[in-house]
């Protein structure tokens, strides 16, 4: 530029600019792939808004390309591909700690967690959905979008579960909400003989998997979508739940959709074979996340905190947590740390 407006000699030019002059005959070259992939990137960015370039480096490697997620990174920057800021919202931190006897799930069905989610169409009319989720394998097992749903319609969406997954939850988390409270819903965990496990009043933080799942509806979905009638929003709401539920790589499943870590997790069961994630370095985010190894001690829920118990053997769950031999209900270690969740308005 100061060569061809100043007409300056290439000499001066990089005095001025501070570079040497050997950058200016050298050409760049790019990879032959170059443009389809910054393509693929715009695409996949236009597709989800919400995604960063560790999702979009994940489903490129699901469609088959070759390359490393430093080169995923780079290549989003230089296209200006960006995350929109959140709005910001009012978070509520939780002043408690974790419960020492807070249930975690340790297999598929053992904890269904549920929550309610609400929204609008475009004249204003109310929408209610009720989110069910397995803790173990984080699928969402069923969105349930009406104008209002009450205790009878919670017993009914669970019916319906059982039927299709063709056995009961072991246990089914959820708040102190009205419909959940109910008797229906007690009637109902009591003759199906599933165990309820209800959150202490105004603490969201300790139903963590559900509320975080229902962050990505409201982030992905419906912050995106002007429903127009109650009929649209249940099509996309059902589109967005499959869609999750077989494509979305997550984070805490190795980078895996959650239909297929499921899939995966029950036939290397069958098989006998330990279970375990691709690369869990780089799918947990957090020291306290990461998979307990059979070699590590961990507290056995019949004696004191000075008596550690040796893992059989190694089978890491979603949940962090090593499980016990067999498939019974554990105790999750009590922690130092504190828990604080945005809760979803």
């Amino acid at each position: 530029m100061l060569c061809d407006r100043l007409e300056l000699s290439e000499r001066r030019a990089c005095e001025i600019a501070g570079q040497h002059r050997s950058t200016q005959r050298r050409e760049p070259k790019r990879a032959p792939d170059d443009g389809a992939l910054r393509a693929r990137l715009r695409e996949i960015s236009r597709e989800r808004p919400r995604w960063g370039y560790r999702r979009a480096h994940a489903r490129l490697v699901d469609d088959g390309w070759a390359l490393n997620r430093k080169r995923t990174q780079r290549l989003w920057r230089e296209e200006g591909l960006r995350v929109p800021a959140r709005r910001r919202k009012r978070q509520r931190l939780g002043a408690s700690t974790v419960p020492a006897d807070r249930l975690a799930a340790e297999r598929p069905d053992q904890v269904w967690a549920l929550d309610f989610q609400f929204d609008q169409t475009a004249d204003g009319r109310t929408l209610k959905l009720l989110h069910v989720v397995d803790e173990f394998t984080r699928e969402a097992l069923a969105i349930k979008c009406r104008r209002r749903i009450d205790s009878d319609a919670t017993v009914a969406v669970l019916e319906g579960l059982v039927a299709i997954r063709g056995g009961t939850p072991g246990h089914v988390r959820c708040d102190n909400g009205p419909e959940l409270t109910a008797n229906a819903l007690r009637d109902w965990c009591r003759f199906s003989k599933a165990g309820s496990a209800y959150i202490e009043p105004g603490s969201p933080w300790q139903n963590p998997f559900v509320e975080s799942f229902g962050s990505r509806v409201r982030d992905e979905l419906l912050a995106v979508e002007l429903f127009q009638t109650l009929t649209e929003a249940q099509v996309l709401v059902e589109d967005w739940r499959q869609d999750y539920n077989q494509r979305r790589p997550h984070s805490a499943l190795g980078m895996r959709a959650p239909a297929h870590f499921a899939a995966s997790w029950r036939e290397r069961r069958g098989n006998g074979l330990p279970i375990t994630l691709a690369d869990p370095a780089e799918a947990r985010r957090s020291p306290q996340d990461a998979p307990i190894s059979g070699s590590e001690s961990r507290i056995d829920a019949d004696q004191t905190a000075t008596d550690p118990q040796t893992a059989p053997g190694p089978l890491p769950s979603p949940s962090w947590l090593a499980p016990r031999a067999g498939e019974t209900t554990t105790l999750q270690p009590p922690t130092d740390h504190r828990l604080s969740q945005q809760v979803d308005r």
